[in-house]
Order: C-alpha cells, then structure tokens, then sequence
C-alpha cells in the first residue's frame, strides 16, 4: 500500500505578498508548515506571530554570519572545536584570556610568533571565527595581498580608499610573515595598515620571526615605525617546539591508510 503524503497548505496570495515586500524570506518559507501546525494544535494567535518572528531572528542571524565568514576569507575554516589547548605551547590561561576577545573591543594588538607547524595560523584562524559568531567583522590577509592590493590601487591613487575599507573590519589578520621575502607594496602595505588602524581597529599577525627582527624582511625606517605602532598595546605570544605537521606526517596521521 502507497503511504499517503500530504504538504502544508501555500500561503494565500496576498499573504505571501505582504511578507515579500517586508522582506521575511525565513518566516515565509516556514510559514505554510507553522500555519499547519497552529491550526492542528489550535495555538493562540500570539504563539503563531512570535515562532514567525523568531524564525525571522534566527534565519537573518544565521545570514549574516554567513556573510561575515565569507568576507573574512579565511583560509580553512579551522575554529576552536578543533583545537586542543594542551597541545599548544602558548600557555592556557593565555589562550583563554585571548579567547574572550577583550582586547579586540579595547583595539590591542596580537602578535603570535614562532617556527613553522606551531599552531600559530590555526590559533589565529580559530580566534577570527570566535569574533565572528560574535557579529565582529574580520579580514584575513596574506603578506603578499596587502602588496597586490597597494599595486592594485597605486595606479589610480586610490590607496588611502582602499586602506579605509580594509579598516571597516574589526579585526584585520596578516598571516605567515617572514616565510616568503617582503617586496617594496607588501612592506608598504604592512605599514599602511598598522599605521591606519593604530589605536582604532585590532591587528593579529602570525611570523616566523619576532618584530624586531622585520628589519631583516623591509627597509629599516619602514620596519621600525610599523614594529612600533604595531607593538605599543599588543600582546606577544611566542610559540616553540617541533612542527605539528612534520609530527603527524611522520607518524603516518597526515593521510589515510592505503588500501
């Protein structure tokens, strides 16, 4: 025997109407279900407007995280569900602290630094996703893209706009400097945004190398003025010991078994 399906009622015409021209695309799509439900458990009236509303709420939240994340760029999409505190030589109450983001809403600065396969993107990434699910707006940059966006703009001298823009978000991550040479736009990008955001907007750098050390990357006058409105209201967290990646290839943990 063929089980007997049945689906909610459409909404009338007008309805639908109404609710297009307020913009409630969540409400309305769970509306014809809702309504069908009300009628067979005989809600109140009142009860049917708020799950309506309510769902409105959650659908325009769930958007706009959505929005945030993907403007933000991240580069795995790695967050804290997957991080163990224990196995990073940052010291946890140090995690911890950084983790209730005070210091972005303060506009300090964090700068994570230490050998390759120590965890430092992944922290940062995974701080950047926690801002994030907090309605804070993120933007993540390589070294070598604030150089591409200096070119970019450098022709039709729209740098200063473009700098302006990259400082709508909350917190601006520059990953992995000092792995690749600092060409002249990516040092003067450096310091732009440093520079811009001082004592406005939060930024979070991961290095291979401690700031002090950027004049071996970019020009020392440049160097020295970016390390030094970088590092007034930043907290420094240096990372050590052996690469996570290197470990886990070697173990065999970097790939599947073979069939």
């Amino acid at each position: 025997m063929t089980p007997i399906t049945t689906t909610a009622p459409g909404l009338p015409a007008d309805v639908e109407a109404m609710m297009r021209s307020l913009k409630m695309p969540h409400a309305r799509a769970l509306a014809p279900e809702l309504m069908a439900t009300a009628r067979a458990q005989r809600w109140e009236p009142v009860e049917v407007i708020k799950a309506l509303f309510a769902e409105e709420i959650s659908g325009r939240a769930r958007s706009m995280l959505a929005t945030r994340r993907k403007a933000a760029g991240f580069p795995t999409g790695k967050t804290f569900d997957a991080w163990d505190p224990a196995a990073s030589s940052i010291p946890v109450p140090t995690q911890q602290a950084l983790q209730t983001l005070e210091w972005i809403h303060r506009g300090e600065n964090l700068v994570v630094c230490g050998p390759s396969g120590t965890g430092k993107t992944f922290f940062l990434e995974a701080l950047g996703q926690q801002a994030v699910e907090e309605g804070m707006r993120v933007a993540w940059f390589r070294l070598e893209d604030l150089g591409q966006l200096i070119r970019a703009h450098r022709t039709d001298d729209t740098v200063t706009k473009a700098i302006t823009r990259v400082l709508r978000a909350d917190l601006v991550v520059i990953d992995d400097i000092g792995l690749l040479g600092v060409g002249t736009d990516a040092a003067e990008g450096l310091y732009r945004v440093v520079d811009a955001a001082y004592e406005k907007r939060s930024i979070a750098i991961s290095s291979n190398i401690h700031p002090a050390g950027f004049d071996e990357l970019m020009p020392k006058t440049l160097a020295t003025a970016t390390v030094d409105r970088l590092l007034h209201h930043a907290h420094i967290c240096q990372t050590s010991g052996d690469s996570v990646r290197l470990t886990q290839a070697l173990a065999g943990k970097g790939v599947r078994q073979l069939s």
